[in-house]
């Protein structure tokens, strides 16, 4: 497992005194998981507009302008307490590699959803197998998950080898539960257990 070197939290002070956390960063010596800002956008729109990518993502976009919708997800994400979606960057932050996060948290089942992609100079050089433990790890350490689920669309071969590398378990599939582009597609459900 490979362990962050530091979490590094931005702190405001509240009405009450008591500081909060307000988005947790996390710094190793090969990369960055930063909170996403405004000058991230091209590289999202770069990355969710890129056929390679959104061939098996849930969403993409066609204008810079549209693109503001997924910006605005990040966002409503941690304003919600529902997920955590990060930059991931080099570790001098001059390099944008793609984004990953939990979403769909949930307190109750203390569960949550996991989800990646890279922009597509990055593929193959071992970033998703870097950055998806560490997000494992902020969810099970510092949002007290006890299940990380991953669902996947049964044609991403290359994402179910990453799924299985990474130790999640396949649990099955969901046959034809959802319709992408007038089709229906089926999902391939992986799971990572806490201390499992």
């Amino acid at each position: 497992m490979i362990q962050a070197k530091a979490f590094l939290y931005i702190v405001k002070i509240n009405n009450n005194k008591m500081p909060s956390p307000i988005f947790p960063e996390i710094k190793t010596d090969k990369l960055l998981l930063r909170q996403f800002n405004e000058l991230d956008l091209e590289n999202v729109f770069k990355g969710l507009s890129h056929p390679d990518i959104i061939k098996y993502y849930g969403v993409s976009y066609s204008t810079l302008e549209e693109t503001k919708e997924q910006m605005k997800f990040f966002t409503d994400l941690e304003n919600n307490e529902t997920g955590t979606w990060w930059a991931v960057c080099s570790p001098d932050n001059k390099t944008f590699y793609g984004a990953g996060g939990l979403n769909n948290v949930s307190k109750a089942h203390q569960k949550a959803e996991i989800g990646f992609w890279l922009l597509t100079d990055f593929w193959g050089q071992g970033i998703m197998t870097t950055a998806m433990p560490l997000i494992c790890n902020y969810g099970f350490e510092n949002l007290g998950l006890h299940r990380i689920e991953g669902l996947v669309e049964s044609d991403n071969l290359n994402c179910k080898k990453a799924m299985a590398k990474l130790d999640f378990q396949y649990e099955g599939t969901m046959r034809d539960c959802e319709i992408k582009n007038g089709k229906f597609i089926s999902l391939d459900i992986y799971s990572k257990i806490k201390n499992g």
